[in-house]
C-alpha cells in the first residue's frame, strides 16, 4: 500500500515496489512517527486547521496503534512487502480504525519532513542510549584504575619498551578518550536540535501552521531555518556516525592491545575463559575472540560513514530517494557500536593482570634510559650530551648482558665523574613512576 496513487494509471511492478520500499527496515522508527504525528495533530487542533476533536481522535488511536505495536499485538513483519514504509503504515492503521478523519493526519506535511524529524527523534534517543553505555564502559575502567596504582607496565611507543608506568595511568587513558566520545555525542545533540517539521516537501506549507509550538511539543530548540535544508540536510547522521566511528576506533585500538597483552609471548593479562573460544583442531589453544571481533566490526562502522558520505556528495537539493540509504546504515551502525561497547565493558572486568610477568618485563629493554639520561642532566650535563652518554651506556650494558640497575658504579664515573649510589635510587622502577604520577584527578562515578 503507498500514500499516492491518484496520479498512476497502472500499479506498482512487484519487483521494484519490494526494491523500492524501507518498511522491512524502518518500521524501527514506529515510536518516532507516532510521536511526531501526535505532535503535528495537536497543532492542527489547536490551530483549527481541524476540529479538536477531530485531533483528539486522532491522537487517541495513534496511542493505541503505539501499543498494539509495543506490546506485539500488531506484528509489524507481518506486513513486510504490504506497505512502502513505516509512515503509510501508521497512517493507513489509522485510517483503518477512524475512517476518513485519519486522513485529515496528513494536512500541511510531506513525508520528507516527517522522515527527517523521525531520524532526528530517533538518533537523539541513541545518542542518550550511546551515552549512557559509555558512562558504563568508563565505570569498570575506573575500578581498573582504582586497583591499579601499584601495577607496573612498561609503557611503549612504537611497539618497542619506552618508560616505566602503571596500570591505572595506562586505563587512565581510556577514561578520558571515552569522557571525549561523550562529549563529542552531546555536541551532535545539541546541533541536531531543530525541528524540521512544517518544511513540507521542501517549500513549506500555505496552511497557517504553529512550527514553534510543535517544535516545543517535540522538545526541540527551534524549528529549522530553512525549508529546503530542513528536508535535504543529513549532517546530522552523518556526524553522529563520524562519532560512533570515533568510539568504535578507541573500542578496536583497546582490543588490540588486549589481544596483544593476552598473546603467550606477552603473557601481561589474562581473559576470562567466557570470553575465550577454543580451537576446532589445536587442543591448547585460546582465542581473544570477543576482542577481535570488537576490532573486526569497526569496519562496518567506519563503512556505515562512508557509504552515506559517497551517497550524499553529489545530491541535488532538496530530497532525494537516494537518501533512504541512511537508514540502514545508520541502524547497523548504531547497534553494532553499543554491542561492542556492552561486550567490552564485560570482558574488561574479567580481566587479570599478571603482575609478575610486567615487573619482569619492565627488567628488560632499559625503560628507566629517559631517568638516567635526566639524572645525569641534574649533575651538570646538557641534555643532548646525556642522552649520547646514556646511548653509549647502553650499548655497553648489552654487550655485558645486564641492566642499567647492575651497571657498575665506577663505570657509571667513567662517563660522568661526579655521580654517586643515589644514581640507582633515581633510575628505580619505583621512584621513576613516582616521579611523574599526577595528582589525583576527580573520577568519573
Amino acid at each position: 500500500m503507498t500514500q499516492w496513487g491518484g496520479r498512476f494509471n497502472e500499479k506498482p511492478n512487484k519487483e521494484a515496489f519490494d526494491f523500492n520500499e524501507s518498511f522491512s527496515f524502518d518500521k524501527r522508527l514506529y515510536k518516532e512517527d507516532i510521536e511526531g504525528s501526535i505532535a503535528h495533530a495537536t497543532m492542527l487542533g489547536e490551530k483549527k486547521i481541524i476540529t479538536i476533536k477531530e485531533a483528539n481522535l486522532i491522537i487517541k488511536n495513534l496511542k493505541k496503534i503505539q501499543k498494539d505495536i509495543s506490546t506485539s499485538k500488531i506484528k509489524l513483519e507481518k506486513y513486510i512487502g504490504k506497505y512502502e514504509d513505516i509512515h503509510s503504515f501508521i497512517e493507513a492503521e489509522l485510517i483503518k480504525r477512524i475512517g476518513d478523519t485519519g486522513k485529515k493526519l496528513h494536512t500541511a506535511r510531506s513525508r520528507n519532513d516527517q522522515v527527517a524529524l523521525d531520524m532526528k527523534l530517533f538518533i537523539r534517543r541513541k545518542i542518550f542510549r550511546t551515552a549512557v553505555n559509555l558512562m558504563g564502559l568508563i565505570r569498570g575502567i575506573n575500578y581498573i584504575i582504582a586497583n591499579n596504582n601499584d601495577t607496573y607496565v612498561p609503557g611503549f611507543t612504537h611497539m618497542q619498551k619506552a618508560q616505566p608506568t602503571t596500570i591505572s595511568a595506562h586505563y587512565d587513558t581510556f577514561r578520558v578518550m571515552f569522557l571525549r566520545d561523550i562529549r563529542r555525542l552531546f555536541d551532535c545533540k545539541d546541533r541536531m536540535n531543530e525541528c524540521p517539521l512544517g518544511a513540507g516537501a521542501f517549500n513549506g506549507t500555505g496552511f497557517n501552521i504553529d512550527r514553534e509550538y510543535v517544535s516545543e511539543l517535540l522538545l526541540f530548540e527551534k524549528p529549522t531555518e530553512n525549508y529546503q535544508d530542513s528536508v535535504s540536510d543529513r549532517d546530522f547522521v552523518l556526524e553522529f556516525l563520524f562519532d560512533l566511528t570515533l568510539i568504535q576506533l578507541h573500542l578496536s585500538r583497546i582490543a588490540e592491545e588486549i589481544i596483544i597483552w593476552n598473546s603467550n609471548d606477552y603473557s601481561y593479562i589474562r581473559i576470562k575463559d567466557e570470553y575465550q573460544t577454543g580451537s576446532s583442531m589445536m587442543p591448547q589453544k585460546k582465542n581473544p575472540d570477543i576482542a577481535e571481533l570488537i576490532r573486526g566490526k569497526s569496519g562496518r562502522v567506519f563503512g556505515a560513514l562512508s557509504s552515506l558520505c559517497i551517497t550524499m556528495k553529489a545530491l541535488p537539493f532538496a530530497y532525494n530517494k537516494d537518501m533512504q540509504e541512511d537508514k540502514e546504515l545508520t541502524f547497523d551502525a548504531i547497534d553494532t557500536t553499543n554491542d561492542c561497547i556492552r561486550m567490552m565493558n564485560k570482558m574488561l572486568r574479567t580481566i587479570e593482570f599478571n603482575k609478575d610477568r610486567m615487573k619482569q618485563a619492565l627488567l628488560d629493554g632499559f625503560v628507566n634510559a629517559t631517568d638516567l639520561a635526566d639524572y645525569f642532566v641534574k649533575k651538570g650535563v646538557p641534555f643532548r650530551k646525556a642522552h649520547e652518554i646514556v646511548g653509549k651506556i647502553i650499548l655497553e650494558c648489552e654487550k655485558r648482558k645486564c641492566t642499567l640497575e647492575d651497571f657498575p658504579l665506577e663505570e657509571y664515573k667513567k662517563y660522568v665523574k661526579n655521580v654517586n649510589k643515589g644514581l640507582y635510587k633515581e633510575i628505580q622502577i619505583e621512584n621513576c613512576i613516582k616521579k611523574r604520577k599526577k595528582k589525583n584527578v576527580t573520577r568519573t562515578k
